[in-house]
């Protein structure tokens, strides 16, 4: 096993959903094999589309995932899905190169450049130490994040007057741990709302200074849905548990959608007066179509 990168753009020209899945050419079927059971970032290119005169693209690694299975793509013989599973978007993207230090070592030429080759390939395999180094880049170190590493209070050991410093686990191993990927999430979906709510358009923060906005899963976790910004929207509490008992969704325009005779008049008040979501100005953390779908077609009452 080992770690990789796997790159992705805005508009593929493959059949991806990051969260899910990624198609690829048989070129890169030893490299994608050899990441299975381990674990994968995710890189944005410069090129946003397929188009060679493309821009737009982040040049950044933006999520990680883990990799169980590949299958083969029935409509062509020459290419590949690699399925994932705990897929988790970073807390900010962290681009390829801090100044002229690379994140990927491969990706250097001796002489300071870019090594362009390297840079071509969209599947790499990465060191274990620069694999950890891009996550750890990619997430908070609030305090709140790391309380999950310790799961026992510090005994001190016969004979040692101080106790043992505290194990710190790996990035990639916090990554997989429930507590911290609710953090992460729920960072991520308020950053990318302005901690604003998406129906109600109310931005409301408490004594503390804290957002009261929460950070909703379209597809629920139990339904196996991502830990995705593509797979969740900033609501308040009443909006939230709203939305997840059905009384609202959403329409792949954006349409806020009400189940006809569930909805109290002053909910009714509080939904934006266009009938459509607020969304993040950025449209790649808009939620996609896919689990729109799933929403209305499993929870929704309309």
């Amino acid at each position: 096993m080992a770690k990789g990168v796997f790159t992705t753009k805005l508009s593929p020209g493959y059949d991806d959903l990051p969260e899910e899945r990624y198609h690829f050419p048989r070129t890169y079927l030893r490299q994608v094999e050899q990441t299975i059971g381990d674990t994968i970032v995710y890189y944005e290119p410069r090129r946003g589309s397929v188009e060679l005169s493309s821009r737009g693209g982040r040049q950044a690694y933006f999520a990680v995932a883990r990799p169980y299975a590949i299958s083969d793509d029935p409509k062509s013989s020459d290419h590949f899905y690699c399925h994932v599973a705990d897929y988790l978007d970073f807390e900010r993207v962290v681009p390829f190169r801090n100044g002229e230090s690379y994140l990927e070592s491969m990706l250097q030429r001796e002489d300071g450049g870019t090594n362009k080759g390297a840079f071509g390939r969209s599947v790499r395999i990465v060191p274990e130490d620069e694999f950890e180094d891009i996550l750890a880049a990619g997430f908070s170190k609030s305090p709140i994040d790391f309380a999950v590493q310790n799961d026992s209070p510090i005994v001190p050991l016969p004979g040692f007057d101080e106790p043992p410093a505290p194990f710190e686990r790996p990035m990639i191993e916090l990554t997989v741990i429930k507590p911290f990927r609710d953090v992460a999430f729920r960072r991520s979906v308020r950053a990318a709302y302005d901690n604003r709510c998406a129906v109600t358009g109310l931005r409301l923060i408490n004594g503390g200074g804290r957002p009261e906005v929460q950070a909703a899963h379209i597809q629920a976790v139990e339904d196996k849905g991502p830990d995705s910004v593509r797979n969740g929207l900033a609501l308040s509490g009443t909006i939230h548990w709203m939305f997840d008992r059905g009384l609202l969704s959403v329409a792949d325009d954006m349409t806020i959608l009400k189940a006809k005779g569930h909805l109290p008049a002053e909910v009714e008040r509080l939904i934006n007066v266009s009938g459509r979501l607020n969304l993040p100005k950025d449209p790649g953390q808009w939620p996609h179509p896919a689990y729109l779908t799933y929403h209305r077609e499993h929870r929704f009452k309309g």
